[in-house]
């Protein structure tokens, strides 16, 4: 924080305030660090507030191709906001679990999106250089 130069009786002292928090200063004089009381009223000075950001919680089937209606229609989500880079099929299709469906960019990286389960490409409702949003609905599969 601050640093002072002391002579008392003769001695020098290299003094480094490093923090204070209500009447405890730690103070560091020529290497040594100590810990002291202040005596007298302290001025409260505004702090800069520290963020708690919360753990961020998974929501189930996040990211991947979840079977919302008992036509047979699975729809494939979007894992994470981002921008459409390639598609890599088309309508009609037909794809296995485990196949790359599109690759999105997200984070200034490539991400693939694959397919959870075998099927055929029903609809495909983003294009190239479109932005998307997390658990948006980029295709369909029967």
């Amino acid at each position: 924080m601050k640093k002072f130069d002391f002579t008392i009786s003769g001695n020098k002292y290299n003094v480094h305030l490093k923090d204070i928090e209500d009447n405890i200063a730690k103070i560091d004089v020529n290497g040594t660090l100590y810990v002291v009381e202040i005596q007298q009223e302290v001025k409260k000075s505004v702090k800069t507030p520290k963020i708690v950001r919360p753990e961020v919680q998974r929501q189930s089937g996040e990211g991947f191709i979840s079977k919302n209606d008992v036509s047979g229609v699975s729809k494939v989500l979007s894992p994470l906001p981002g921008t459409i880079f390639k598609i890599l099929v088309k309508e009609g299709d037909v794809v296995n679990k485990g196949d790359a469906l599109l690759i999105m960019e997200a984070m200034k990286m490539e991400n693939n999106v694959l397919a959870e389960k075998d099927g055929t490409v029903n609809k495909i409702l983003v294009s190239i250089g479109g932005a998307v949003l997390q658990n948006d609905v980029l295709m369909e599969l029967v």
